[in-house]
């Protein structure tokens, strides 16, 4: 199982990413978790995941929780904002299967 966070402000705008995600992870038969969350949860939550993709909207934050995610081995990034932008689920998974498979 794959198992993806996505962080944002408030853990809402990319709750819609999320479906989409999970959709076109449905269309490849992939088992996948896929949540979203705050980054007020990031530290909880973190140890959990393979990896962490954030929003464009805190990607200023991005040295900081990477820093943190370094003691679980987890890859973080930021989605690319058109992908974010265009809730283009599919490039948005694509990114996070291949930051597990580099990571593996």
């Amino acid at each position: 199982m794959y198992q993806i966070m996505l962080c944002c402000s408030a853990g809402m705008s990319t709750s819609l990413l999320v479906n989409k995600m999970k959709a076109a992870a449905a269309e490849r038969d992939l088992d996948v978790q896929i949540e979203a969350y705050s980054v007020s949860e990031f530290d909880e939550q973190v140890g959990n995941y393979q990896v962490v993709l954030l929003g464009p909207q805190v990607k200023y934050m991005l040295p900081d929780l990477s820093q943190k995610a370094q003691e679980y081995d987890v890859p973080v990034a930021v989605i690319g904002l058109s992908d974010y932008g265009m809730q283009n689920g599919n490039n948005v998974l694509e990114q996070a299967l291949a930051m597990i498979e580099t990571a593996a």
